[in-house]
């Protein structure tokens, strides 16, 4: 889906369910179930690929270099989870251009300080209004089609009145999708999509702050789009907990309900492999 088409969409078609993108086997198994658009996590990207916690410790190098992997192996449109955009002004410029030469469709960029926290834990810090309506101008400016989602972290110290505002000034500003993030009822979130006249976009994470919520059920609300940023990573870190405690507990090395090899074979690239092997080996190196 291009840009323009993710646009249309947001704007004609029933609520888009994004599915979050923790690493490329996610990323395959999405490609299988079959999705419009995924969601490239800085969370779950973050916590896959070093290890470490959503607070600003992974740098823009490091996440460009995973969402344009993401965008290599995704059949979907992938959207960006940009955090502050890296810094200030100049770093927002080089961010946006960076991710769309990449092949990134949408990115989203937050109103708090950098070093930025996961919008769903404590000691989050917020830029001005005024400095993050700069960082979205910026922005607008920088991309050629890909979409700008502007997110504001603003509910837990401003109240959402204060949200909201800092949405409108965002949307004032050229953002083509408004995230008002860590909202605490359905009545919150009702009011939000009520007054915004932008696209708007739920955060569905499971364990957050906001209430969690059926694609339908978001849709009723007012919401454009919703993503499920830490629906795979949560299914995967059980599954691999069960299977390890089989392993470790009763020896138990093939348990029910595993993927098929052979399948993921295909679904990772390898028949593609095979078959160049076969054109290009000499007659007694073929398979």
């Amino acid at each position: 889906m291009t840009p323009d088409a993710l646009r249309q969409r947001l704007t004609g078609g029933p609520l888009l369910a994004v599915p979050g993108i923790q690493d490329m086997i996610a990323a395959v198994i999405a490609n299988k179930v079959g999705f419009e658009a995924v969601y490239g996590t800085g969370y779950w990207l973050t916590a896959s690929a070093f290890g470490l916690p959503d607070a600003g410790i992974a740098t823009y190098t490091q996440m460009l270099d995973r969402m344009a992997t993401l965008a290599r192996t995704s059949e979907a449109a992938v959207i960006a989870d940009a955090d502050t955009g890296y810094g200030g002004l100049l770093n927002v410029h080089h961010t946006v251009r960076g991710y769309e030469a990449a092949g990134i469709a949408a990115i989203q960029l937050e109103d708090q300080e950098f070093p930025k926290k996961c919008g769903h834990t404590p000691f989050k810090r917020l830029i001005s209004k005024e400095d993050m309506v700069d960082k979205v101008r910026v922005a607008v400016a920088a991309r050629r089609d890909m979409l700008i989602i502007a997110r504001t972290d603003a509910r837990q110290s401003e109240g959402l009145d204060g949200a909201i505002a800092r949405a409108r000034a965002y949307a004032d500003a050229g953002a083509d999708v408004l995230f008002v993030e860590a909202l605490e009822s359905e009545a919150e979130m009702r009011q939000a999509c009520s007054v915004l006249d932008r696209p708007c976009m739920a955060n569905m994470s499971n364990g957050g702050l906001t209430p969690m919520r059926t694609a339908a059920e978001l849709a009723d609300i007012g919401y454009a789009m919703a993503i499920f940023p830490a629906l795979t990573s949560l299914a995967a870190a059980s599954a691999i907990e069960v299977a390890l405690r089989g392993l470790k507990e009763h020896g138990e090395g093939d348990p029910a309900g595993l993927f098929d090899f052979q399948e993921f074979c295909g679904l990772i690239g390898f028949e593609e492999v095979w078959a160049f092997e076969n054109k290009w080996a000499r007659g007694d190196q073929r398979a």
